[in-house]
């Protein structure tokens, strides 16, 4: 995640950079198009700067090693559906050779199971998720 954020903060630097030193040539337009353009990278660096920052923030707010006795954010919950780690949204990922969604707290499955204890069921699209496990 560190990574992800120094990344954004180096190409958003980079772009306002970028902008600040375009010159004016005898073309005008030139000129305003390529600040434009330089600036709108900015911007999206800048988007997605906060968005690595709000998934730093989320994921230090959980606490993994807790014990869990039900789903929360921070659990790692077997169901009938596969494996859900509930902290941020980062997809399908694979450790050793087990295939675990992490998502976050927010994500419709993760609202569905959540404070379910293991043998307790939850509805999700329109069909019961039993949960098998609970870590």
């Amino acid at each position: 995640m560190a990574a992800r954020i120094a990344a954004a903060t180096a190409a958003m630097q980079a772009a306002q950079q970028s902008a600040n030193t375009e010159t004016k040539s005898s073309a005008g337009d030139k000129y305003e198009t390529g600040r434009e353009m330089a600036t709108a990278e900015r911007d999206r660096n800048a988007v997605q700067l906060h968005q690595a920052q709000q998934l730093q923030a989320e994921l230090t707010r959980i606490s993994p090693a807790a014990p869990c006795d039900t789903v929360r954010p921070g659990a790692l919950a077997h169901t009938t559906l596969g494996w859900f780690y509930v902290a941020i949204g980062a997809g399908k990922l694979v450790v050793g050779e087990q295939e675990v969604f992490a998502v976050s707290a927010a994500a419709p499955v993760a609202v569905a199971l959540r404070g379910k204890r293991v043998g307790e069921e939850a509805a999700f699209n329109g069909q019961a998720v039993r949960v098998l496990a609970v870590d």
